[in-house]
């Protein structure tokens, strides 16, 4: 059933306020058909971020509707953004509606990444709510004659607290917008006064995802949309030669073929066809073999190009403390190409319409997505949109950008709008990857068996801050960005420990196999993975309890807390690694710790593994996580981050892989690529340290950083063998065990 369409500048116009209508509701859906400048009583709507009004609006129904540039991808961020809002608004829950990452509507809040959403954008929701509650309460005292300190704002309403007539938010504004900057330094709510904040919220998407209405990019329809499917080549650097167009000449329903350059599509009027006629033509590529042996990955990253080194610590002298060791230790550790694997293949819909681009996509960056789509078509940014809707499976920068690159490129050619729906092959093929990463360590002790000198190499991508380029662009010829963007990967190479002679490097390189991308915790998973194992096994070689070897090394009471809270609730018995044990099927238990990026939020686990000796098959029944976050907005969601979290980096650490040949990735279904199905999802037992007076830090990222060094230690402890190449597959442990 289809929604009602949407008219163009569709704003509600209520009592003279500012509101902002967008709907999309309904399985197939129809699209909002708007574009900025968006207008009511004379004036555009503000989406500078330093103005109240690009963050919120009030309506004459006494609700608010509030403007996120930051989005939620399944994660709870629209529940936790309204929660901020209705808190500081002194509104209820149900008054509060939030629009999300629509470039025409929303303030540019940067991209959703990084564990930023609550940490930056919350933060200036709750700065600008602050700033529009104290301007209300001022403006209401001016109405009723009563100083300032002496009202209470409270469900919409300033009223004297001394009781008597008060005047509501609609009345206060109704002859206009706020029009102020928001003040950085406002005061915000004491949080012993919170009654959203830091309690259990049911998430607002959760009821329609579960009756099965809930409306996806992929469900997303507009009025005289055609379909489009690309034609891949066979290699990643193949150059189309010919296209026999007569070989699907006989398609009911095909639109065009659309060659441009490299880049190759069929359009139609229906979604079968273009299906039907991407598997049908005829087309000639060239032979393209850039790519390495995959057996020969790590041989191919150390010989790789490096550009600069990053020296991420220094103190003292770690070389020749080495070298004055009691004994020393050396280990390398690798962590595969992963790919994201979004369980719903990317979509995106883009038409073009009187000079102007409105694109529809499931882009966890909108504002950033435009300028590229603004670069690539040739257009002023002003005049692309950008409308976020929420994808079948996202996080991290996966297909969905390209596919609206896709759309673009053909609502152009064709003149209609096209919508472009990834295949599953499409999705693994040619999304872009979390990068391989190789790490180097050596640590010496001293007599007590303590760590007196580190030194670690980490062999990573060069990325920038830019955008990863859209294929469409780069196959068109069509201008683009070249940089590679993997992420902010050097972080947590720096150790949290009080070592005395430390000396950790990153060696940037040149080039990585597959076109690099951001994927859930970028370079802090592969990083804390080396460190927190290669830790344990100074641990081992110490004749140490993990946790005990930890604890004396750290200085941080957050981070001490974190460790002795997960060690309580996991029953954590005190003995050095390896147990011994016998029998088919071992067990063990492993530790790992993080403080993101070294100044935020902290993460302690504890992973119990079950290793099948006759098979080499890892389980992981049990993980227990405890998280201080600071300021927790609503523990519900944290909660849901960390399930999320442990049970995907599980999957990733037994058994996710990218394979390729010397031209293209191979792994192109679920057969090839296999991920954690439910039979093997491990119990997640939570627990959150909530800090009510501190500053809210990101809890979507860190979490998985413990997970991998958790697993390989709670091996080691299970079977005495060291795994230290993800994935740890049957065949890896079964190695590791002939060899230990």
């Amino acid at each position: 059933m289809n929604a009602p369409q949407l008219s163009r500048r569709s704003l509600l116009l209520q009592g003279g306020a500012l509101v902002v209508g967008f709907s999309l509701s309904g399985r197939q859906a129809l699209a909002q058909q708007t574009f900025a400048p968006v207008a009511t009583n004379g004036f555009s709507k503000p989406v500078a971020p330093d103005q109240v009004d690009s963050f919120l609006a009030l309506g004459a129904d006494g609700r608010a509707t509030i403007f996120s540039g930051k989005v939620d991808l399944g994660t709870g961020i629209r529940t936790a953004m309204a929660q901020i809002a209705a808190e500081e608004l002194d509104l209820s829950l149900d008054h509060v509606t939030v629009v999300q990452g629509d470039t025409a509507l929303t303030p540019d809040q940067g991209p959703t990444y990084g564990s930023l959403s609550i940490q930056k954008g919350g933060v200036e929701i709750r700065q600008a709510a602050a700033t529009a509650r104290a301007r209300l309460v001022q403006l209401a005292s001016e109405r009723l004659g009563v100083p300032a300190e002496a009202l209470v704002s409270e469900n919409g309403t300033v009223r004297p607290k001394a009781g008597g007539q008060g005047v509501t938010y609609a009345e206060l504004v109704r002859d206009g917008r706020l029009d102020l900057k928001v003040d950085p330094a406002v005061a915000t709510k004491n949080p012993a006064t919170f009654a959203l904040v830091g309690k259990p919220v049911a998430r607002i998407d959760i009821p329609e995802k579960m009756t099965g209405r809930f409306t996806y990019m992929q469900d997303v329809r507009v009025p005289g949309m055609v379909h489009a499917r690309v034609v891949r080549p066979p290699a990643i650097g193949a150059k189309l030669e010919s296209v026999d167009e007569a070989s699907v000449a006989g398609i009911a329903g095909l639109i065009r073929v659309v060659r441009q350059g490299d880049f190759l599509a069929v359009v139609a009027e229906k979604e079968w066809a273009a299906v039907k006629a991407a598997g049908q033509i005829k087309a000639t590529w060239s032979r393209w073999e850039g790519l390495p042996e995959q057996d020969k990955l790590w041989q191919h990253v150390r010989a790789t190009k490096v550009t600069k080194d990053d020296v991420t610590s220094s103190t003292g002298d770690a070389e020749a403390a080495l070298d004055r060791a009691d004994r020393t230790l050396e280990a390398s550790y690798d962590f595969a190409i992963h790919t994201h694997g979004s369980i719903g293949p990317s979509c995106a819909i883009a038409e073009f319409k009187d000079g102007l681009l409105t694109c529809w996509t499931a882009s966890q960056m909108t504002h950033a997505l435009r300028k590229q789509l603004a670069a690539m078509t040739g257009m002023a940014p002003e005049a692309v949109r950008c409308i976020y809707v929420e994808g079948s499976g996202c996080y991290g920068r996966n297909g969905h950008e390209d596919a609206a690159g896709d759309a673009a490129l053909l609502a152009r050619a064709v003149g209609r709008p096209v919508r472009v729906q990834w295949s599953r092959a499409d999705e693994h093929g040619w999304d872009p990857k979390g990068p391989p990463t190789l790490i180097d360590l050596k640590a010496g002790l001293d007599p007590r068996g303590n760590v007196a000198a580190w030194v670690s190499q980490f062999h990573v991508p060069e990325g920038a801050a830019g955008n990863v380029p859209l294929v469409a662009a780069e196959l068109a010829g069509l201008p683009h960005e070249t940089t590679m963007s993997p992420g902010n990967i050097i972080q947590n190479s720096a150790l949290p420990y009080a070592f005395p002679n430390v000396h950790t490097v990153c060696h940037r390189l040149a080039s990585t196999p597959l076109r690099p991308s951001w994927i859930r915790t970028p370079g802090r998973m592969q990083n804390t993975y080396a460190n927190e194992a290669f830790l344990d096994e100074c641990a081992a070689a110490a004749g140490a309890d993990p946790l005990d070897y930890r604890l004396r090394a750290l200085k941080d009471p957050r981070g001490i807390a974190v460790l002795k809270r997960v060690a309580e609730i996991a029953a954590w018995q005190n003995r050095p690694s390896p147990m011994e044990a016998g029998g088919d099927i071992l067990r063990g238990r492993g530790l790992s710790y993080v403080k993101y990026e070294l100044n935020r939020t902290y993460v302690a686990g504890v992973a119990e593994v079950e290793v099948d000796r006759t098979s080499g098959r890892v389980r992981v029944p049990r993980f227990f996580v405890v998280q201080d976050c600071g300021q927790i907005i609503n523990p519900d969601g944290v909660r849901n981050q960390l399930d999320g979290n442990v049970i995907q980096t599980v999957s990733r650490v037994l058994m996710e892989e990218v394979t390729f040949d010397r031209g293209a990735v191979t792994s192109l279904d679920w057969a090839s690529y296999p991920i954690l199905t439910f039979p093997d999802v491990p119990e997640v037992i939570t627990d959150l340290i909530d800090r009510p007076t501190e500053k809210p830090w990101g809890a979507g990222e860190p979490s998985a950083a413990i997970v991998p060094a958790a697993i390989s230690n709670a091996i080691f402890d299970a079977t005495g063998a060291r795994l230290r190449s993800v994935p740890f597959t049957p065949a890896k442990v079964k190695a590791a065990l002939q060899r230990s």
